[in-house]
């Protein structure tokens, strides 16, 4: 039987070869009420192996990149398209996506934030339903409607883009910085942007 309880899937059995290939679901992190939702695309094995999405090197990457774009990782969400890790790292099919949009779209509804970075070229088509060529639309702002309310989404390179070119660091940072801007974060004090409210 599928179940979600709150913002977590607690028993999902759609995909066969998921169901084979995963220690454990991996639900989003982070909180109910965040002003921005980060969507990536699947676990990694790292992220199988510990129950959170992007930790490794990919989440060292977005983990510094936030601090410097003056935000928290503990007041964001963090989210995948599909919960379960894709046998070999491939891909999640069309089936796959198709199978956990509706947690997806739960989860996009309940936390309600300001707005949605896409991490990567996956994501981003799955969510504006059209071919996204990441490397050229990052940073580009899309108002579309998902589960039928409209949603701002921001394309982003995914943080191990960065890893394998370093070319695209600064647009992913810029990205990031948009993002904060957008959920009205004061960027550039390198993440103390609230200590005059103490």
């Amino acid at each position: 039987m599928d179940e979600m309880e709150g913002l977590a899937v607690t028993d999902c059995e759609r995909c066969p070869a998921l169901c084979e290939s995963r220690n454990r679901i991996v639900n989003g992190v982070g909180p109910a009420d965040a002003d921005v939702q980060f969507i990536g695309e699947a676990p990694g094995a790292n992220e199988d192996e510990r129950g959170e999405p992007f930790v490794g090197r990919s989440g060292d990457v977005l983990d510094d990149a936030l601090l410097a774009a003056g935000l928290e990782r503990e007041a964001i969400r963090i989210s995948n398209c599909v919960r379960c890790r894709p046998p070999d790292n491939r891909d999640p099919t069309t089936e796959e996506l198709a199978n956990c949009r509706g947690y997806l779209e739960s989860e996009i509804a309940a936390v309600d934030a300001e707005v949605i970075v896409t991490l990567g070229k996956v994501p981003s088509e799955h969510l504006l339903e059209r071919d996204v060529a990441v490397t050229n639309e990052a940073g580009s702002l899309v108002d579309v409607r998902i589960g039928g309310e409209p949603r701002r989404v921001l394309i982003c390179v995914h943080p191990a883009a960065t890893l394998y070119d370093r070319s695209q660091e600064e647009t992913f940072e810029e990205t990031l910085a948009t993002a904060a801007d957008l959920a009205g974060v004061e960027t550039g004090s390198g993440g103390q942007s609230r200590l005059g409210e103490f």
